[in-house]
């Protein structure tokens, strides 16, 4: 049998006339390694560079986000499951662009260049080559997100149209990188010093678990020998699919660790943590403020664009003339990105659809595929943001859905369900003289949700007054305020997201240290959701709204929310609830959840 090793990335499969590596993206046709879906892209769109992320390369300015399906590696808990590993590469949900195509758009859309992330493009290297030459010649910057698991030969073919990479790091040891199918980090560490010797914009990321401290010290300390002014971008662990949530730091864990790794490196930032400050740069020398950014949804910041800040050059700080090692002048208004597009949340949003079809008691992903192949069509992906944000539109996306997957009688089995229990809260509350006021913050006490998005209405529908309706709309899912702002709202209750989620302890301790003087820290009446995914995302969300309304009216609403959950469960999931076993995930009820096939 005809046989040949793939020359693609350094796991170097052995493949086999019409069979595919490990990445399934290519296969041996006639002696040659062919690439089975050329040309093919889920996601053809702008974003604003942060969303990629990459914050020390022309900040702000908006690139053509390229991604398909695929990667070569896998790893647990990864984020993009739902496309490398669950979407089909031949789904109708992928569109066929040329290069030119893909050309065409980014000139349309006034972009400065092409960006492939998302999945690795290592995934669809031969398309995104033709894309590369192309982009460069016509004077677009080309950069890329990737696990940088290059071949020499591809990456010598990638090198000459390549201007910026975000190279992300599975940790730094061979371990590391054999948890996500591959031999060894050499490969990587030959490839950042062959990147960087080449002039390649060069940032770092990598996940940070409570168990892999050491080696983020290490590799910290191995990229400065390279150069101690590459960004290293520290994604605090939100476990997704397989992972175990005990694995996910705390946000005050995370940003201490981020000033151990300031000793090594010029510029760490810190994601998945709205609200920090770790997302600013900061002079290295004197400290001083040079560019400012908010959390924008996972692994994604956004640049805070001030009119002041503009008028003097980044490139060196205003104040000491330090060299920032920033590259292009920032962007003098950043872009919105549209509903669900973007960087991650498009995965968020897909996961979304599995969660109420899994909840439906769907398991096959071939059914999953064919309800996202319809949300990914037209204006599907709007009317799926505007339906998730209130309850009973809510239910009449879980009718559509169960129609396009065949169970619409399991489907109104859960919506009854919902149905019944929306009833009895809006009974129960008829008496409720006093609703209190009531502030939803994600992560750390200033970053607040939009006002429109299902948390809010959730407090509505438990009995509260949602004070985050009197602040403006912004960023992605919300924004950061002032402090004077917040004691200006003087909330009697706070609620903190089940999603990126932060302890009630150093919540409150966090709120007096920054000086928050409103009722619910006076008299500690802060409170988190039990389980992830009960307050967005999931059909979950009746489970929050029954916490809720028990925290804010005892009186009237007396729910054993914990026994609920294990009813819940038991019924739509057929397993007992263990907070244990849950995890991040909007779909999956549990890490132990598989699919069928």
């Amino acid at each position: 049998m005809t046989h040949q090793q793939c020359s693609i990335c350094a796991r170097g499969c052995v493949l086999t006339e019409g069979n595919g590596g490990g990445c399934g993206q290519y296969t041996l046709s006639g002696g040659q390694v062919i690439e089975r879906f050329p040309d093919r892209y889920l996601v053809a769109c702008p974003i604003s560079v942060e969303t990629m992320p990459m914050l020390h390369y022309y900040p702000g300015t908006k690139f053509l986000q390229i991604s398909t399906t695929g990667c070569n590696f896998d790893c647990d808990g990864c984020i993009s499951t739902v496309i490398v590993r669950e979407m089909s590469p031949d789904s109708s949900a992928l569109k066929t662009l040329s290069p030119e195509d893909v050309m065409a758009e980014a000139l349309r859309t006034r972009c400065g260049g092409i960006a492939f992330l998302m999945n690795d493009p290592l995934a669809a290297l031969p398309s995104f080559l033709r894309v590369a030459e192309l982009a460069h010649g016509k004077g677009l910057k080309v950069g890329c997100s990737s696990n940088c698991y290059f071949s020499e030969l591809s990456l010598d073919a990638l090198l000459p149209y390549l201007d910026f990479i975000n190279i992300g790091m599975k940790g730094f040891s061979d371990s590391s990188y054999q948890a996500c199918g591959a031999p060894a980090i050499q490969p990587v560490l030959s490839n950042m010093k062959k990147l960087h010797a080449a002039g390649v914009h060069m940032e770092i990321s990598c996940i940070f678990t409570r168990d892999n401290r050491q080696e983020l010290m290490e590799l910290a300390r191995y990229i400065s020998t390279i150069s101690p002014h590459i960004p290293l971008q520290v994604m605090r662990f939100l476990p997704f699919e397989r992972a175990d949530i005990a694995r996910e730091p705390s946000i005050r864990e995370a940003e201490d660790f981020c000033r151990v790794l300031q000793k090594s490196l010029d510029f760490v930032y810190l994601f998945n943590t709205p609200g920090t400050e770790h997302l600013h740069t900061h002079c290295p020398r004197c400290g001083e403020l040079a560019l400012r950014r908010d959390f924008y949804g996972p692994m994604g910041a956004k640049l805070i664009v001030s009119q002041d800040e503009c008028k003097h050059q980044t490139e060196r700080c205003r104040r000491c003339g330090y060299d920032l090692r920033i590259k292009g002048a920032p962007a003098t208004a950043t872009y919105q990105e549209g509903d669900f597009e973007g960087g991650y949340p498009l995965t968020r949003a897909l996961e979304m659809v599995q969660a109420m079809l899994i909840t439906m008691g769907v398991d096959s992903k071939k059914a999953m595929v064919n309800a996202w192949e319809d949300v990914l069509q037209g204006e599907g992906l709007k009317k799926l943001h505007r339906s998730i944000q209130h309850p009973r539109s809510y239910i009449e996306a879980l009718r559509h859905f169960g129609e396009v997957a065949g169970v619409p009688d399991r489907c109104e089995v859960l919506v009854d369900y919902l149905e019944e229990r929306l009833d009895r809260i809006e009974r129960a509350l008829e008496q409720v003289t006093h609703r209190p006021r009531v502030y939803y913050a994600m992560g750390k006490p200033l970053f607040y949700l939009n006002r429109g998005r299902l948390e809010n209405q959730l407090v509505e529908s438990a009995g509260g007054i949602s004070v985050n309706r009197e602040l403006p709309e912004g960023g992605r899912p919300g924004r950061t305020l002032s402090l004077v702002e917040l004691n200006r709202l003087n909330p009697e209750v706070m609620f903190i997201s089940a999603f990126i989620s932060n302890s009630v302890e150093d919540f409150h301790a966090e709120c007096l240290q920054l000086g928050v003087e409103v009722e619910a820290v006076r008299t500690r009446r802060i409170y988190a959701p039990p389980s992830p995914g009960w307050d967005f995302g999931s059909p979950r969300w009746i489970l929050g709204l029954m916490y809720m309304a028990s925290v804010l009216h005892p009186d009237h609403c007396r729910f054993d929310v914990m026994a609920e959950a294990d009813a819940f469960y038991r019924r739509f999931y057929s397993t007992g609830f263990n907070p244990r076993d849950v995890n991040r995930s909007f779909s999956k009820p549990s890490a132990h959840w598989r699919w069928r096939e």
